[in-house]
């Protein structure tokens, strides 16, 4: 339950601040605002609100939403007529031109689209300051492939690969030889180590014994060498060394907004850099997909609700609360940053397609034909629906069958 409210919070914010976006930006120039849907209207609302002239409506499908502007139905259906030079759009649909979407200027109705997607990247950068402020503002990213990640407004220090230490227990050998959390073991006796095996069998043969280790210290910024006393019979859940560990087989930047400047314009800096990130991502997988010929490694990384709701998940199960906190808010501001950047793709049906469209009209000065940008949008968002069922389908797969 509790994995469910957080979910189903988290995408209710996203949706309602994108389409009060579109609702607020309307009602500044005057457009008439016909209904605020929260949900897809899939099937009859569960409720409605009649306030003023609009009406704000529920539906069972909650993910999702929508907000239906006076004149934009119709003329998306072909029910007025492509003007001629020097004609104005006339309709007989119509009783009050002035408030109808299609009949206003190009700039307005842009404003109006955009405006999802320009409330969604603000919404990341109130998380991301809220974020950066319970973290220190620093916080660790994986460096995809071999090239500087190239962040702006922040100060970078690079990682080596290695076993991520995430805790160190009181009284342990570690914590005795001045380890703290969170830091890289780099080498024991040494041998530089390839994944937890390595870590696993090289302690247990040298329980009891004297071993000298290798770590990087996140806090001081400096490799340590320090010797200790593997245990042969620790507290229980402690282990030899008292710490908790996992490989990291990626080098890692940790990105600190450290000077007053970087600090007040951190949010923006982060939201900036986080994007810049998930493109390269992006971008690595795709180069995989087709290096390897194959989709999986692109398929793999990409997710739906299912695939979301079992992060939430997964969080909500770590036992430090700030860990917890500081994640969720991480989780929401990416998704954000995804909703925004997903919205303003050239696909008819978003409201990139829609802006796209908009743009054809402002260069060659003429109105697309509506029935075209009708049919276009509708099959738009029939490959949306299909796409979110196959990802569905291959969520349900990855969570349930790994």
């Amino acid at each position: 339950m509790l994995t469910a409210l957080i979910f189903l919070l988290i995408l209710s914010v996203l949706v309602l601040i994108h389409e009060a976006g579109h609702f607020f930006v309307a009602k500044k120039f005057g457009i008439k605002v016909e209904e605020f849907g929260f949900g897809l209207p899939l099937t009859k609302p569960l409720f409605s609100i009649k306030k003023g002239e609009t009406k704000y409506s529920f539906y069972p499908a909650l993910i999702g939403g929508f907000v239906k502007l006076y004149g934009e139905d119709e003329a998306g259906r072909g029910a007025v007529a492509a003007p001629t030079k020097n004609q104005e759009l006339r309709s007989k649909n119509f009783k009050d031109m002035k408030r109808a979407y299609f009949a206003r200027p190009i700039w307005q109705r842009a404003s109006v689209v955009g405006a999802g997607v320009v409330m969604n990247t603000l919404l990341a950068v109130v998380v991301f300051y809220l974020f950066l402020f319970i973290s220190g503002f620093v916080t660790p990213l994986p460096v995809l492939g071999e090239k500087d990640p190239g962040f702006i407004g922040a100060e970078k220090r690079f990682i080596p690969k290695g076993i991520a230490v995430g805790e160190v227990a009181d009284g342990s050998p570690a914590q005795d030889a001045g380890m703290e959390a969170p830091a890289v073991i780099l080498t024991i006796q040494g041998v530089r180590l390839e994944g937890e095996k390595d870590i696993i069998d090289l302690i247990d043969k040298n329980l009891g014994k004297e071993i000298a280790i290798e770590w990087y210290d996140f806090k001081a910024d400096k490799n340590f060498v320090k010797t200790m006393i593997p245990r042969k019979d620790p507290p229980e859940g402690e282990g030899a060394l008292g710490i908790s560990f996992g490989y990291n087989d990626l080098n890692t930047v940790i990105v600190n907004y450290n000077t007053p400047t970087q600090i007040a314009f951190s949010g923006f800096s982060h939201t900036y850099n986080t994007f810049l990130y998930s493109i390269g991502g992006f971008g690595e997988l795709i180069n995989k997909s087709v290096q390897e010929k194959t989709v999986k490694p692109l398929s793999d990384s990409v997710g739906g609700p299912v695939l979301i709701f079992n992060v939430v998940g997964q969080i909500i199960e770590i036992p430090d609360l700030r860990f917890v906190i500081l994640q969720i808010l991480n989780l929401a501001g990416v998704l954000s940053i995804s909703l925004a950047f997903f919205n303003v793709l050239p696909i008819p049906g978003l409201d990139g397609g829609r802006l796209f469209f908009i743009a054809i009209e402002a260069v060659t000065r003429r109105k697309l034909n509506p029935k075209f940008e009708a049919y276009a949008n509708s099959i738009g968002i029939l490959i949306l629906i299909g796409l979110i069922i196959v990802v569905t389908f291959k969520d349900l797969a990855q969570v349930f069958f790994k």
